[in-house]
């Protein structure tokens, strides 16, 4: 069976920092390919609350055109298929299925969700594993040792370390420049060159 990470998110836009800290974890847990799995807009909107949402076609062609000149990066509209957002314990599954077998890979600002936010935890990382990358200024070593929940996950957790440069990178702030429509210095510290074309369409 294949192994591989599974990134899953908004992706709303892709940025920068989604690209380093997939790098990183796979370059650090010797695990290719990262498989970005966009959610659904509705999800984005409705659920997450966001103030905007790209189409589901739209954050997929991101994608798509970022993994053509990165050889460790795939992308998967598996949820994007589904009538209605699944969890990730479910998608992880069918991957699995396809014969695949992808660690779930998350930022360390999910680490605080995970007992009351998932679902399907313990069998995520008993199943799969769990590679978490350090995000901001957050201590992952030490949220794992304090917490009493997290601290029974920590056998099945992998943490990696992201840039430092690009732990300030976010979508929220992309979005935020793009509706202002102005700072393009600003959007090109944020966002890959290659989609800049794409989210005007969007």
């Amino acid at each position: 069976m294949k192994t591989a990470l599974a990134f899953f998110g908004a992706f709303n836009p892709p940025t920068l920092a989604h690209l380093a800290a997939a790098r990183a974890a796979a370059e650090q847990t010797g695990t290719e390919p990262v498989i970005f799995i966009p959610s659904r807009s509705v999800y984005i909107r409705g659920d997450q609350g966001k103030d905007k949402a790209w189409p589901d076609e739209a954050r997929l062609a991101m994608l798509k055109k970022l993994s053509e000149t990165r050889p460790w990066m795939a992308v998967s509209d598996i949820e994007l298929k589904q009538d209605r957002q699944p969890r990730s314990y479910d998608t992880l599954c069918r991957l699995r299925e396809g014969g695949v077998r992808a660690s779930l890979l998350m930022g360390s600002d999910k680490l605080r969700e995970l007992e009351r936010g998932w679902l399907h935890v313990e069998e995520i990382a008993r199943e799969f594993g769990i590679v978490c990358v350090s995000r901001g200024e957050d201590d992952c070593a030490e949220l794992l040792r304090q917490d009493p929940y997290l601290r029974a996950l920590s056998p099945y957790i992998r943490l990696v370390t992201a840039p430092e440069e690009i732990r300030s990178v976010s979508s929220t702030r992309a979005r935020r420049l793009l509706a202002e429509n102005r700072d393009p210095a600003g959007l090109a510290a944020l966002l890959p060159e290659e989609i800049l074309p794409l989210l005007k369409e969007g």
